[in-house]
């Protein structure tokens, strides 16, 4: 998530309104145009993304990560092992869903992956760059779609303008506590950078299309 700021004015906007509007379809749809993937799917995807594409190229990588969580976790011994994740765009379908659709419907593929790593013994800890205002409702998300939730870390306003070393900060945090981080999940290269995991996994952001 490389737009905290965004998020911020969208979430304050809609709690001090205390109602909800609903998306205005989109110029080409109302122009006749053929509905894209995302659309015929009943989802608005952001400029420049197509959603079907994003959900195969997420495939991909939730697919490289699994025989790794499959093979390190049986060579955890007596560790206990953990894996970290960004929550919008990496654990949440965030950006093609209103804010306040609630849930935000989880990204699928991920799911699956995190349930299995939990199935096989591995702590799962989210690190967001989400405010506190909404972290138990972030929670509340995270739970109803299906998410074990080990440990949830939401940002101060001092952190989002140094979003990669709070990150960093965070999962040093974890490892503090006795965990091994064996794998590090998000979009950005600020969920990613400044170690403390043994492995990172990148999804699709697009060029920062996807924030």
């Amino acid at each position: 998530m490389r737009r905290p700021a965004r998020f911020l004015r969208t979430a304050a906007t809609a709690v001090a309104a205390g109602t909800l509007v609903a998306v205005p379809a989109s110029a080409a749809s109302a122009a006749g145009a053929p509905p894209s993937p995302a659309a015929a799917s009943g989802v608005t995807a952001p400029p420049g993304v197509d959603y079907a594409t994003w959900k195969r190229d997420v495939a991909v990588v939730a697919a490289e990560a699994r025989p790794w969580i499959e093979a390190r976790t049986a060579a955890a011994g007596g560790e206990k092992p953990a894996m970290v994740l960004d929550i919008d765009n990496t654990s949440l379908e965030t950006s093609f869903h209103p804010l306040w659709e609630q849930p935000t419907p989880a990204v699928a593929d991920v799911l699956d992956l995190v349930r299995y790593a939990s199935s096989r013994g591995v702590a799962v800890f989210f690190v967001t760059a989400r405010p506190g205002l909404v972290r138990s409702l972030t929670e509340e998300t995270l739970e109803r779609d299906g998410y074990p939730v080990d440990g949830l870390y939401v940002a101060h306003l001092s952190d989002l303008s140094k979003m990669s070393e709070y990150k960093t900060r965070k999962r040093a945090e974890i490892e503090a506590d006795g965990y091994t981080i064996i794998a590090n999940v998000g979009n950005s290269a600020t969920d990613l950078t400044g170690g403390h995991a043994e492995r990172t996994f990148k999804l699709p952001d697009y060029d920062g299309r996807l924030v």
